[in-house]
């Protein structure tokens, strides 16, 4: 009897210390990101996690937190342990950074400015496009309203706000006359979405408004959410290049000892692999041979940068974006 029980309690002891260095060996990342990028990232980790154990031995677990840029940006400003951040703007990267959660030389850190994919801003119409919806300028007509974030806690709002002010700029208008049409735009705006996200189900569960200003990978995100037929997606004459910057933690991984995990998460969003499941998901790769491969996806459209007209997205954040800024000033007054 006293035998047995020895043996039942060195089986515990060997199950429990088994138990204790599997754990051991599954490290585990936190990947804070913005709105609409978690059905990309969901086929990304699964991945990943099979990429690190082929290469690594290392059995991975990746957890994801998805809301507004912005939002998500102070969250993990103040605490939200992220080993890594994914954004869709890169004031939000900036803003870590002045408060030293992330190095200070983030762009730097892996190519292409830290920015493995990019997007641009188009709208999703109702299908069959009833106010037939072709431009910008169709969006301050009295008929129409828009459903968009607000640039104040979501970049799928800051790009929004900007290509509207760039496509007056992009065709010769000064930036009074930018200042007015973004004015007129917005007092179509019925209600400021929190995220992209919220700014879908706004418009397709909510069924408010004729028109969403949106990234363009949110066009595939509805068609698997709600189906194909609800929306048809409208390339304006000219857009903005918004890029996806991505950071890790400095604060977290130190505490957690996942710097290598974190930095090879990151990494392998560069790999071919990864580009090809962000073309998937519509998201613009970096990758010119993956983005040839794609060609017929993604339609050709006239893109401007942030900084031809704005600097940089921390300079439009200053002017635009701050409490009594040029946004605060133009929405107040359109209404």
């Amino acid at each position: 009897m006293t035998t047995r029980i020895k043996f039942k309690t060195v089986f515990a002891t060997l199950a429990l210390a088994a138990s204790g260095l599997a754990s051991a060996q599954t490290q585990s990342l936190l990947n804070v990101s913005y709105d609409v990028a978690r059905e990309f990232y969901k086929d990304y980790n699964q991945a990943f996690i099979a990429h690190y154990k082929k290469t690594k031995g290392v059995d991975v677990k990746v957890d994801q937190a998805h809301g507004g840029s912005s939002a998500q940006a102070r969250a993990v400003n103040d605490g939200l342990a992220a080993d890594v951040v994914t954004f869709n703007t890169t004031t939000d990267v900036q803003f870590l950074a002045d408060n030293g959660v992330v190095a200070k030389d983030w762009a730097k850190k892996f190519p292409n400015d830290a920015s493995p994919t990019t997007s641009t801003m188009l709208f999703l119409v109702r299908h069959g496009n009833p106010k037939n919806i072709k431009d910008w300028n169709d969006l301050t007509r009295p008929d129409v309203k828009v459903i968009v974030v607000n640039p104040k806690t979501g970049g799928n709002g800051r790009y929004a706000y900007l290509g509207a002010w760039g496509s007056v700029r992009e065709k010769g208008g000064t930036d009074a006359q930018a200042a007015e049409f973004v004015a007129k735009l917005y007092k179509n705006v019925p209600v400021l979405a929190k995220g992209g996200r919220d700014a879908t189900a706004t418009f397709l569960q909510r069924n408010i408004g004729d028109v969403l200003i949106t990234f363009e990978s949110e066009v595939v995100s509805v068609e698997r959410e709600f189906g194909k037929g609800k929306v048809d997606a409208v390339y304006p004459s000219v857009s903005i290049t918004a890029e996806n910057p991505v950071a890790v933690v400095e604060r977290t991984v130190a505490k957690k000892g996942t710097a290598e995990l974190a930095k090879a998460y990151l990494d392998y969003l560069y790999s071919d692999e990864a580009q090809e499941i962000a073309a998937r998901h519509a998201i613009r790769p970096r990758s010119e041979a993956v983005l040839k491969r794609h060609a017929d996806q993604f339609k050709p459209i006239q893109q401007f940068t942030v900084a031809k007209y704005f600097g940089s997205l921390s300079d439009a954040q200053k002017v635009h974006f701050n409490d009594g800024g040029q946004f605060d000033k133009l929405y107040q007054s359109g209404k």
